[in-house]
């Protein structure tokens, strides 16, 4: 019986003739090649090159389409049964590749494009104008530059969420309350957060910050006057909405850290601060490294706050990646050159993201 109930589990090979299996190769490669014959014959046309092609895309995704059918159907071909359990995961993979790897290409496309929306001469193949016009952009090398310092910024923010998260950890009245109160900026959307502090509290006249500094002595309290200041003021914004994000990671983190490890490292005559450095910094490092990941993340896209607050002023000083692209969108209609911008930032986000991951693996996981 035991025997019988394994062969349940086990795929047998089928009996493949040579027929079948040329069928199978026939049907992939031949709607392979007609994929590749359909996108072929639409570039040329695109760039001009053939009078003969498509009004639009459209028949290449049909090609597209017929190609993953025919791929699908002749791994059963050929392969039989267990081409059968192929069909879990090749349709997820050819529904990814047409979501991500299509537009990345068709982005890539554009990037090497003259395509201005307030042109009427529509989309032109330019070369490598675009690279050298971004190599020749010091507002784009600026707002990398600000990048660099939004992103170190996230070495304070961890340092206070880390802090909340042990203030809240520890037995204190109200604790409850405290943990919603400050979770509440989390809840508001930065959009609501820049035109609630940035343009309200903040605001120059009126606002009542810019009237308590007043009071304190500023004479002409200017939020978003100097590069500095304005720069400044558009992190401690993003940190109030975001910290509270990295604090209910670290606490759920302190959290699930047993109370016997803590009290046999004060058994052991460890004092509070040896206690947490030793003890439980140490164990809450890869709850750390994750907060911190998906933080830089989010601070790599950071754009909402500094488009509604200060549109990158004064003079660029504000601008990120993001605020700067959505500028070259939406106010001077060059797509061409706003997407290269953006795939030359995303490269620039893989490795430094990359980098980081292999030096937080060196430290966590030193090899001798």
């Amino acid at each position: 019986m035991n025997s019988q109930a394994d062969l349940l589990h086990v795929v047998t090979s089928d009996h493949i003739t040579p027929r079948r299996a040329a069928f199978g190769r026939f049907l992939v490669w031949g709607s392979a090649g007609l994929f590749l014959a359909i996108v072929l014959v639409q570039t040329l046309f695109e760039y001009e090159k053939t009078s003969f092609g498509f009004d639009n895309w459209r028949p290449v995704l049909y090609a597209y389409i017929l190609w993953a059918i025919c791929l699908c159907a002749s791994q059963v071909i050929i392969r039989g049964e267990q081409g059968k359990r192929a069909l879990f995961v090749l349709p997820a993979v050819l529904f990814v590749v047409s979501m991500v790897v299509f537009p990345l290409l068709f982005g890539l496309s554009i990037s090497f494009s003259d395509w201005n929306l307030a042109s009427l001469d529509g989309r032109k193949f330019n070369g490598l104008d675009n690279v050298r016009q971004m190599w020749a952009d010091p507002f784009y090398w600026n707002a990398l530059k600000n990048m660099v310092y939004y992103t170190l910024a996230i070495i304070v923010e961890y340092a206070i969420a880390f802090g909340l998260a042990l203030i809240l950890n520890s037995e204190i009245r109200a604790q409850k309350f405290f943990r919603v109160a400050f979770l509440m900026p989390l809840m508001l959307s930065p959009v609501a957060v820049s035109w609630m502090v940035g343009k309200s509290m903040l605001e120059v006249r009126f606002g009542p910050l810019a009237r308590l500094a007043r009071w304190l002595g500023w004479e002409n309290p200017s939020f978003f006057g100097s590069a500095e200041i304005a720069r400044s003021t558009i992190m401690i914004m993003d940190a109030w909405t975001f910290i509270p994000f990295m604090m209910i990671m670290i606490l759920a983190g302190l959290q699930a850290i047993p109370k016997e490890v803590k009290e046999a490292a004060i058994v052991d005559g460890a004092s509070p601060w040896q206690a947490f450095w030793q003890v439980t910094f140490p164990l809450m490092l890869p709850i750390s490294i994750t907060a911190i990941l998906i933080r830089i993340i989010f601070k790599l896209k950071l754009a909402d706050i500094i488009i509604n607050v200060t549109s990158g002023g004064p003079g660029g000083a504000t601008d990120s990646v993001t605020s700067f692209i959505f500028r070259e969108y939406r106010d001077r209609s060059n797509v061409g050159y706003g997407t290269l911008l953006a795939m030359v930032y995303l490269v620039l986000i893989v490795i430094a993201i990359t980098i980081f991951m292999k030096l937080v693996d060196r430290w966590m996981n030193p090899r001798y």
